[in-house]
């Protein structure tokens, strides 16, 4: 039952982190794609009555059980270091741009952030 909704909720949003809400990675990727001007959809797995089975079948889908669990049109990215890496090497904002999460003028000011 959860690995269908944790597919629904991949699929609902151009990009979706499925987040703890103490957890200091999550709070980086947030940070990352807030100062980039992106637009996405936030799960927080602990305050949600099923995040543990969600977790779980996340795991067992992507083969990777921490949070932050980011997915880019319905993509898995991956984590923290998965999606920092994605910026340094400037591919993450054209990833963005090609789901409809940042706005094409964002991207021609060369969108930075301070990670």
């Amino acid at each position: 039952m959860a690995l269908p909704k944790a597919k629904e909720i991949a699929d609902s949003a151009p990009v979706v982190i499925f987040s703890k809400t103490y957890c200091s990675y999550c709070a980086t990727v947030k940070r990352l794609l807030k100062e980039l001007g992106a637009s996405f959809k936030v799960i927080e797995l602990n305050v949600e009555d099923d995040g543990s089975e969600m977790q779980s079948a996340l795991a067992q889908w992507t083969g990777q059980r921490t949070v932050p669990n980011v997915f880019i049109g319905g993509k898995h990215i991956g984590g923290c270091d998965a999606t920092i890496a994605l910026h340094g090497g400037g591919k993450l904002v054209p990833l963005l741009t090609e789901v409809g999460a940042v706005a094409k003028a964002e991207t021609s000011r060369g969108a930075k952030a301070s990670i």
